[in-house]
């Protein structure tokens, strides 16, 4: 699968490992174009590019970067219009300890309406960045569940696909309303990492149990 990702933090970096490494051939963009080149140069399948040429044929474009930055990063990619686009992101207060949306929306139905065309799912957002770089084994048979919300049926079943791909265990979550559910509880497994100290063996939560 041709896929895009677009920032090259903890999340981005651990996503690029996990895809190249299935075979996937990666666009990686960031705002730091020298950390981007730097990532993509330690993994096969993998180039740095700018953002006006990350797009080209990929199918999906993942959009790792903060929720206040995840709009306009997208815009700089170009017409969008029957692309699927993951969003990974959680709207988080500065503390970490709180989300900004939620009840009457998500962030993954924010980004929707502004980047109209796109078939946007939510997926990942649960997943610390430490679990996803280290892969979908979570030992004793536990395979590290990735929530999977949005409401174009072919988007979805792209999204399982590539999940399954890197060893993640893809769950279907529903419509992308569905995403003012699993932002909270992302923030709750933040809260039980960080905030309580337990650390980020703590999440995902909901651990399926392997086939």
């Amino acid at each position: 699968m041709n896929i895009t990702i677009v920032g090259a933090g903890n999340m981005g970096s651990a996503l690029v490992k996990q895809l190249a490494k299935a075979g996937h051939q990666i666009r990686v963009t960031a705002r730091d174009s020298a950390k981007a080149a730097a990532l993509a140069a330690l993994h096969p399948n993998t180039r740095a590019v700018p953002a006006a040429e990350a797009l080209a044929d990929s199918e999906v474009v993942i959009v790792a970067t903060g929720y206040a930055d995840s709009v306009p990063a997208l815009q700089s990619l170009g017409d969008l219009a029957g692309k699927i686009v993951i969003d990974i992101s959680n709207p988080l207060t500065a503390d970490y300890m709180g989300l900004t949306l939620g009840h009457t929306t998500s962030a993954a139905e924010e980004i929707a309406a502004a980047i109209p065309g796109a078939e946007v799912v939510k997926a990942f957002n649960t997943v610390f960045a430490q679990v996803l770089d280290a892969g979908g084994d979570f030992g004793q048979g536990n395979t590290v569940p990735v929530f999977i919300a949005g409401d174009s049926e072919r988007a979805r079943q792209t999204v399982a696909a590539l999940v399954a791909s890197i060893g993640f265990e893809p769950v279907q979550a529903g419509g992308l309303k569905n995403a003012r559910y699993l932002e909270p509880l992302a923030g709750l497994n933040i809260y039980f990492g960080y905030g309580a100290g337990k650390g980020t063996s703590i999440a995902p939560t909901w651990i399926g149990r392997a086939a």
